[in-house]
């Protein structure tokens, strides 16, 4: 029988994205993979491949609910880890892997108890509370930021941050820079949407000089509350708009736009490193550890990313920005390939490799 991988992942597209990509190139390599999850996370694996068996856990965090939620925990958790541990003995796993999120504890944990093979892959530069506990009870800690704050001896792999094969499908795809002619900005807030750029974005467009703005179309993400009022922002000034809450497209979007505006999560990051565009990123000011600036510190100081604090965001900054890059064709170019120099495209198959090697270790 063809050798098992359990993949442990949380219910945000940060830790499915990778954990999804890492299932596809498995598949390939002629593994069976099976994803652990919650309930909460099993309504976001739409994009795994069929093959996928998804098994749903029972889990829980403390960071919601009132105090009778909060005081089931524990128990919640301890029957996720039983249904783990018994479903590992059935079906014994050659590696279990953690991507982070609370829906990952169960089958982590089985496999710390069962001494099973095992690593965690971190996709922020600081680590997540999950990943944080099991980062010392684990063979290999994979990084996809770099460097990525780890305990005191703690030595990570740096993998990157794998990308679904939409995006791979893009990388390093042609950079048309900007110019007199139709040009694309796309602008992205996590998989919530940020109310942040739903307040500014449309406005710093609207401020743009005339010779610019008239080149522009915008495809912007926003929450389902604020899209009429983000469109109505774009119609009264006359500016070409997409307003949506989700869009499935967004590797051919990102390929041909000459700008990205974002919040910097991990998978946004590794998504514009590995297609190849300039970007203006506002990190998340609530994000645990202020992780979102971490991650775009890499293609900042590689001068292929422009980063404004939540705090000094204003339509007026952002315009300037705005104009500082679209306004620069070399600038722009420039940012577009020190994006690529940073990027691993490959970061999937190397996760893979150290699957295959924790593997090996276990064969007599």
């Amino acid at each position: 029988m063809a050798p098992l991988l359990v993949i442990a992942a949380g219910g945000t597209g940060g830790h499915m994205f990778p954990a999804q990509s890492l299932a596809e190139v498995m598949l390939a390599r002629g593994w069976r993979v099976k994803l652990s999850t919650d309930e909460r996370g099993a309504r976001y694996t739409g994009g795994f491949p069929e093959a996928v068996e998804i098994d749903v856990l029972t889990s829980a965090t403390f960071a919601r609910g009132g105090i009778m939620a909060k005081a089931g925990v524990p128990f919640k958790i301890l029957g996720g880890v039983m249904s783990a541990l018994r479903k590992f003995r059935k079906d014994r796993p050659s590696v279990v892997v953690g991507f982070g999120g609370y829906p990952a504890i169960p089958a982590v944990a089985a496999a710390t108890l069962l001494k099973l093979p095992r690593m965690i892959h971190e996709q922020n530069g600081v680590l997540g509370r999950v990943n944080a506990i099991f980062a010392k009870r684990v063979d290999v800690v994979a990084c996809g930021t770099w460097p990525t704050k780890l305990p005191d001896g703690i030595e990570g792999v740096h993998v990157g941050n794998p990308v679904r094969a939409s995006i791979g499908d893009k990388a390093g795809a042609p950079y048309i820079p900007p110019g007199d002619y139709p040009m694309s900005i796309l602008v992205l807030g996590g998989s919530q949407g940020a109310r942040i750029t739903s307040d500014v974005v449309p406005a710093a467009i609207a401020a743009l000089t005339d010779d610019l703005r008239c080149h522009l179309r915008v495809a912007q993400q926003a929450r389902p509350e604020d899209v009429e009022r983000v469109e109505a922002a774009y119609d009264a000034e006359g500016i070409g708009a997409d307003v949506r809450t989700f869009f499935d497209d967004v590797p051919k979007r990102m390929s041909e736009c000459q700008l990205v505006i974002a919040r910097s999560g991990a998978s946004t990051v590794a998504d514009v490193s590995v297609i190849g565009r300039p970007a203006i990123f506002v990190p998340f000011a609530a994000a645990t550890a202020d992780h979102q600036t971490a991650n775009a510190r890499g293609l900042v100081e590689a001068g292929a990313a422009i980063l404004i604090p939540e705090s000094k965001l204003t339509a007026q900054s952002l315009a300037e920005q705005i104009e500082l890059v679209l306004g620069n064709v070399s600038g722009a170019v420039h940012m577009a390939h020190a994006a690529l120099s940073v990027s691993k495209p490959e970061a999937a198959q190397e996760l893979a490799a150290l699957v295959e090697t924790l593997a090996a270790r276990e064969k007599p």
